[in-house]
């Protein structure tokens, strides 16, 4: 079965509702014109408009066309050349510009359509007003309207860009998040190797030692053998696993942070390195597990490298508190000296390179702890809590409680990290030094496209004008000096020269005489010339009929504006 499109109910109700619009004008334009005819002047405009309007969803440019058509025929009323077609050429030309992006074909269609409105008034042999209106009321409604629309077009695909942009940004930011979390568990991984290699290695020499025992007997000797080589897989295993989950050679990982640094020695480091530090510890550790150790000395290090790189100068507090089953570790800066440096480089503390606090909380919550961050009187604070044996535990979406909201400020002595990874991320990751993100040329390639079209909006209009306006002018010049006014055709009498009457004589002659007057009877022999009764730019006047054979004056004569 052929598959047939169906327009939605929405756009039937639109059209519907533009055609009665349309309807209703020339209905009204019908009413106002008097010896309008019902079949041509309103049955076929009406039939031409039910066609045209929804025409103009797939084929806007002939909708244009068939109502373009309409005003060309409206030009061949004797009365005048306006009618209201003309709304109907403007709305149409509107939607051409919303729904075609193009701007070649549309603007050679618009041009088709103002040659024939051109070649309409000179097949009728149309008089001054006709081509006035011929060259301004119909280029304006079809250009300007045709812009207007372009110019909606494209302040919508900006908006929907604008919004594609956005959702895609927030996808990335979620992938690149995941990527520092993952990466920030590889790192756990190797904490684990490390400590929990270290151990197997110990357990490895003490079997090896014990084969060399006498007291054993050959069997033992060969479990204790066997034990060793198990245990030696193991570490192995435990190795090759590590390195798989870790990230390709050089990108930034944890892996090289000493294994045997306590945080004791990364804090006398930052005071020798010059680092405003007070730290306290209270109560006593119980035996905490390696991977807590190394999430302590992680929260520690972290939040001494934030301090350093965005408030330098300013004084920090850290404080340690043991309870019986959890450890609280708090660190603290204040707002730098206002003399101070504008920045530092990279801490005692940032020797390896870091993915912020989306991957420290995320080794948190593995730990089964919490984690807080956020301003604090004027400075900022970081605050973990873990528990002395690590509890691992799901990790929900939503924020932890006390986070600082996902912005990120960097006024002085207050930094704040967001989720967003533009801080927590290696520039390796992003690779935008290399490669310009394509979001970036999306972007730059709408906004290109809609300055295009705002100066095609203004450039339009001024370039119109430039030819219009001399038009009308040197129109509006050759309709005012061809008035001969009433009082000196009335002091005209024949069988007198040219040259005694070219002082009550305009300074030429009216150049766009109507049919009926240059079919008019003459005298034979002879050659007349018209003249304007009144300096009505818009509206017919009568016209004066000077016959002269040779120079002398042979009949006057009044031929009236419209056909008798």
């Amino acid at each position: 079965m052929p598959h047939t499109r169906t327009l939605p109910a929405r756009s039937v109700l639109g059209d519907v509702a533009l055609w009665g619009v349309l309807a209703a004008a020339t209905g009204y334009g019908f009413r106002d014109a008097g010896t309008a005819s019902p079949v041509w002047d309103l049955l076929l405009p009406l039939s031409v408009l039910a066609v045209a309007v929804p025409l103009s969803r797939r084929r806007p440019g002939t909708a244009v066309v068939l109502v373009n058509g309409l005003c060309a025929l409206g030009m061949a009323d004797s009365a005048t050349p306006a009618n209201a077609h003309v709304l109907s050429l403007a709305a149409l030309s509107c939607l051409l510009g919303v729904r075609v992006t193009a701007a070649r074909r549309p603007l050679l269609l618009l041009a088709g359509c103002l040659a024939v409105d051109l070649a309409t008034c000179a097949v009728l042999r149309a008089q001054a007003v006709w081509w006035f209106y011929a060259l301004t009321m119909l280029p304006a409604a079809l250009l300007l309207p045709w812009l207007a629309g372009r110019h909606w077009r494209g302040r919508r695909e900006l908006v929907r860009e604008g919004w594609r942009l956005a959702r895609s940004l927030e996808e990335r930011q979620h992938l690149v998040a995941e990527r520092a979390r993952l990466t920030e568990r590889a790192d756990i991984a190797a904490d684990m190797h490390d400590s929990l290699g270290h151990a197997l290695s110990l357990v490895a020499l003490r079997a090896g030692a014990l084969e060399l025992s006498p007291d054993l007997t050959d069997r033992d000797r060969t479990d204790l053998a066997e034990l060793r080589g198990t245990i030696a897989d193991a570490v192995e295993q435990l190795r090759e696993t590590v390195a798989v989950l870790h990230d390709p050679p050089g990108t930034e990982t944890g892996a090289g942070l000493p294994v045997n640094d306590t945080v004791e020695d990364l804090l006398a480091r930052a005071v020798a390195s010059g680092v405003p530090v007070r730290w306290e510890q209270r109560g006593t550790a119980s035996t905490l597990s390696p991977l807590v150790e190394r999430g302590l000395y992680r929260v520690v290090q972290e939040a001494l490298t934030n301090a350093v790189k965005h408030a330098p100068a300013s004084a920090i507090q850290v404080r340690i508190i043991h309870e019986a089953a959890r450890t609280r570790v708090s660190v603290v800066n204040a707002a730098p000296p206002a003399d101070g440096p504008a920045h530092a480089a990279a801490g005692p503390a940032s020797g390896v390179g870091r993915r912020g606090l989306t991957g420290l909380r995320e080794r948190v919550t593995v730990l089964g702890g919490s984690l807080w961050s956020g301003p604090y009187r004027d400075g900022f604070h970081v605050t973990a809590v873990l528990p002395h044996q690590a509890t691992a535990r799901l990790r929900t979406s939503a924020p932890e409680p006390g986070t600082a909201p996902p912005t990120q400020a960097r006024t002085p002595g207050r930094h704040t990290e967001s989720a967003v990874p533009s801080q927590t991320v290696p520039p390796q990751a992003l690779n935008t030094d290399a490669v310009t993100p394509e979001s970036a040329k999306r972007l730059a390639s709408v906004r290109s496209a809609a300055r295009r079209r705002s100066v095609a909006a203004f450039a339009a209009p001024v370039v119109a004008a430039a030819f219009f306006v001399p038009a009308a002018v040197y129109l509006a010049w050759q309709l005012t000096t061809s008035v001969l006014p009433p009082s000196r055709f009335d002091e005209l009498t024949t069988g007198r020269p040219r040259a005694e009457l070219a002082p009550l004589l305009p300074a030429r002659a009216y150049p766009y005489p109507p049919d009926h007057a240059r079919s008019a009877p003459r005298p034979s022999g002879t050659r007349c010339e018209f003249y304007r009764s009144g300096r009505d730019l818009l509206g017919e006047v009568d016209l004066y009929r000077l016959c002269w054979s040779g120079d002398t004056l042979v009949t006057k004569d009044t031929v009236p504006a419209s056909r008798p």
